[in-house]
């Protein structure tokens, strides 16, 4: 850590001299969470949430690059250049930023989704410069060699065993994610496709790290007890020396092209104890300014699917007994199309196809008699109950944040979507589950078990 110190120094006097000549614009505080925006000279966005209920901190990187911004034949990169960024710099050796962690009586860790990747720390609050240190290090100094990319190249294959290839849950989400999404890359898996990950090289890992690990494609959002201008003037020591990247590329993607054919699979596998259909629909993501038809869809899956007073538990569950769960979501956290999912498990006896049925029961009956007003009154006191409770978690909101904006929203955005949330009128449910249901834009996949083929009868 002293050898750490030392270099992190070094680069004060450069983080000095781009202070000079290029101050960082005015810091901007907006609405509620106690939130302060920064940007520095060199493109890093600074956010910081202010809480001092206890003397602790959140410290995340987010890079807006995840799975989906991995170039064709590389799937999995993006997640195994977060296990590499673990692996050591010019001054941490291997394992040492953990262990250092750790040895502040904090935890840390990271993780990878299409659109990104963060890594964090919780430390006490008085911790933070250190965290800063190791992180912006790491930032520009990670070291690789061809024996360590090959020993965590086997960690992120043994990891995809554990978590897919032993789930057949997983692989069949896998298999219907694939079908959903016709030119997108959220169609490839963020943990790799298992016959690529074998592939990948040191050199893919270079590229992707060379590419979107700089100050210019990261956001630093800091939740805690923390002090804006302390936090900012440690980030311009710490970031701020760092040079950004002139080629960053635009976040440019394949976009979906029309969807005029309903998709189905059926995938069957031995080890599925529970049989369930699953289908998910093509539909809209939030966008910045205009969350609206997010909020509707974020409604609509509630009424839908949301508990146990939602309309299909009520129906297959309660009613009729033909289901032992019923489900439907809607994430609108994305910075492409994204889907609206619905699931049901029948009861024994319940075939999968009569399972199907009744969920395309509960879409017509609700379809032609509209939103209950007082279900809609009820979810919105559950909605607003739930963004209150979240304020209690600093964790949470270094998360809600780091992820908005890195797909694509404000600050702003994050900050007026509980009001959107409660501005969703019945009609405007509605209008979008007319636009959403639509079977060209739908996969509906059944996962089951083989069927056991009778036995002949033997003659005595």
């Amino acid at each position: 850590m002293r050898a750490l110190t030392i270099a992190l120094a070094a680069l004060l006097p450069l983080a000095a001299a781009a202070q000079d000549t290029a101050p960082d614009p005015a810091p901007e505080t907006v609405g509620t969470d106690n939130v302060t925006i920064f940007t520095l000279a060199n493109g890093l966005d600074l956010i910081v949430i202010e809480d001092h209920r206890a003397p602790v901190v959140t410290h995340m990187v987010w890079y807006r690059a995840g799975s989906a911004d991995e170039p064709p034949g590389a799937s999995g990169v993006a997640h195994f250049l977060e296990h590499l960024l673990f692996k050591g710099t010019d001054t941490l050796a291997p394992g040492e930023f953990s262990s250092t962690v750790a040895k502040q009586g904090g935890n840390d860790n990271a993780f990878t989704s299409y659109d990104y990747t963060a890594y964090f720390q919780r430390v006490a609050a008085d911790r933070l410069e250190l965290m800063m240190q190791m992180e912006s290090d790491r930032m520009v100094n990670l070291q690789l060699d061809e024996q360590n990319v090959a020993t965590e190249r086997d960690v992120i294959i043994e990891e995809r065993n554990m978590r897919v290839e032993n789930d057949p849950g997983a692989l069949f989400r896998e298999q219907k994610n694939a079908a959903q999404f016709l030119n997108s890359p959220y169609g490839d898996p963020v943990i790799g496709w298992k016959h690529e990950q074998p592939e990948l090289t040191l050199q893919d890992a270079r590229d992707f790290y060379g590419l979107y690990y700089a100050p210019n494609n990261a956001i630093v959002v800091v939740a805690g007890d923390v002090d804006p201008e302390d936090v900012h003037a440690l980030t311009r020591q710490t970031y701020g020396a760092l040079p950004a990247n002139p080629d960053l590329p635009e976040r440019i993607r394949p976009e979906e092209p029309r969807q005029l054919a309903a998709r189905r699979l059926t995938m069957q596998d031995p080890r599925v104890a529970q049989p369930y259909v699953a289908r998910s629909y093509l539909a809209p993501e939030r966008d910045s300014g205009d969350q609206a038809r997010a909020a509707a869809l974020t409604v609509l899956a509630e009424i839908l699917g949301g508990g146990t007073t939602s309309l299909m538990a009520e129906r297959l569950q309660f009613d009729e007994a033909v289901a032992v769960q019923s489900a439907a979501w809607y994430d609108g956290i994305s910075l492409d199309k994204t889907t609206f999912e619905m699931v049901v498990v029948p009861v024994p006896g319940v075939s999968l196809a009569q399972a199907e049925a009744k969920m395309d029961e509960v879409i017509a009956e609700f379809l032609e008699n509209g939103v209950d007003s007082d279900q809609l009154e009820r979810i919105k006191m559950q909605v607003r109950a739930a963004q209150i409770y979240a304020r209690d978690d600093v964790s949470g909101l270094a998360n809600r944040y780091g992820g908005a904006l890195a797909s694509g929203l404000t600050v702003a955005d994050v900050q007026a979507w509980p009001g959107v949330l409660q501005d969703v009128t019945a009609e405007d449910v509605l209008a979008a589950a007319r636009d959403l249901f639509d079977d060209r834009r739908s996969v509906t996949g059944y996962l089951t078990a083989p069927e056991t083929a009778p036995q002949p009868e033997v003659s005595q």
